[in-house]
């Protein structure tokens, strides 16, 4: 461990405890104990991460998924956030978390096979704590909400046992923000003084709304006006993300109800891989961005600070590569999903109504297909 540097702050109520440039900073309310062997194992986290990312945006560009929405840029804040989590606390993605999906045990795969159609992600929180994506904006924010009053009514808050009380985490983005969902979450959280964290990736695009046209206040001072607490943390900084998370999290298990994060950062890929932001943004405000990479500065300081041998880097770019092949034979392996599959799993017993669509969209793909040949 080298000697932490006191500083100012980058910007007012930003929380930042890892520069730019890959110095650590204090801040004297998010204290963060942490060796360098950890924060090189949050080094291999980020970079895995955005493996997975670039062979799926690849794979989508083959043809091999119908669609991929890329968290590059914001590897981070989800990293950070996802470490803080314990075990039996739950998560509630939105559809880019796929860090968050990696600190869990998600295997990729399933991740793959929902932008496939091959898997309709399902709710198992006895596997992974993981609710799997949600599409619909910001409704995930009122399933965790839910979720954290029956942890309330489970009496599973508050005890004191750290193998009991279990806290919630809402993953939305800026443009979620602006939903209805969201803001009734907030309002039930905060009246049941519920133990659950929202978590907002401000990436500062809504698609293609910018966030300033959504809110003229930060968006971590919306909080107040429900009566919980917000913050701002520095999104490219891990270790901000990191600390500012489990402060939250103990606080929601402890009783001491919800808190809004807001991490600050920037969506360096389109929204989704049919988007294109040539059409309403300047290639300089990612060029800016990219010099607070939230990878590089992990980078610059495990080299400069902590002396990490190069055998790290090198054992980690091959375990990359392995990654990299798995999920590419992976997904080449997966089924083709077939057109009539959209209509299975949505009630565990199909509806007479619905099974007279199936057959119908059934017999209408098939003409097209007799057409065709």
């Amino acid at each position: 461990m080298t000697e932490h540097v006191r500083a100012v702050q980058p910007e007012p109520d930003m929380v930042q405890l890892l520069t730019p440039e890959g110095q650590r900073v204090e801040h004297p309310d998010y204290p963060l104990d942490i060796t360098d062997e950890q924060i090189a194992a949050l080094y291999r986290d980020l970079v895995l991460v955005r493996r997975i990312d670039t062979e799926a945006i690849a794979l989508q560009r083959q043809g091999e998924l119908g669609l991929w929405a890329s968290l590059l840029g914001q590897e981070a804040a989800q990293v950070g956030a996802g470490r803080a989590l314990r075990k039996h606390d739950m998560a509630f993605p939105t559809y880019r978390e796929h860090g968050v999906a990696w600190c869990r045990d998600v295997d990729p795969m399933s991740l793959l096979g929902l932008f496939r159609g091959t898997n309709l992600g399902g709710f198992n929180p006895h596997e992974h704590n993981f609710n799997m994506y949600t599409i619909v904006i910001g409704a995930q924010t009122l399933h965790a909400t839910g979720y954290a009053m029956g942890v309330v009514r489970d009496g599973a808050v508050g005890t004191g046992d750290p193998e009991r009380d279990t806290a919630v985490l809402a993953f939305f983005g800026d443009g979620a923000s602006s939903q209805g969902d969201v803001n009734e979450a907030f309002v039930f959280a905060a009246a049941g003084n519920l133990p659950v964290v929202f978590f907002c990736q401000n990436n500062q695009w809504a698609i293609s709304e910018p966030v300033t046209t959504q809110s003229r206040v930060p968006l971590y001072k919306r909080a107040s006006g429900f009566g919980f607490p917000g913050m701002r943390i520095d999104g490219n900084d891990v270790l901000a993300s990191l600390a500012v998370t489990r402060k939250a999290l103990d606080d929601a298990r402890n009783a001491q109800g919800p808190t809004l994060i807001e991490a600050f950062t920037y969506r360096m890929n389109p929204h989704t891989t049919n988007d294109d932001t040539r059409r309403y943004r300047l290639g300089s405000e990612a060029e800016t961005w990219k010099l607070k990479d939230p990878i590089a500065r992990v980078k610059a300081y495990l080299l400069r600070e902590a002396k990490i041998s190069a055998d790290f880097f090198t054992d980690l770019e091959q375990e990359s590569k392995r990654l990299a092949e798995h999920i590419r034979a992976g997904c080449r392996a997966l089924p083709d999903p077939t057109p009539e599959s959209v209509f299975e799993h949505v009630h565990v017993d199909m509806p007479n109504e619905l099974r007279e669509q199936r057959d119908d969209f059934a017999a209408f793909v098939s003409s097209i297909e007799e057409v065709s040949a």
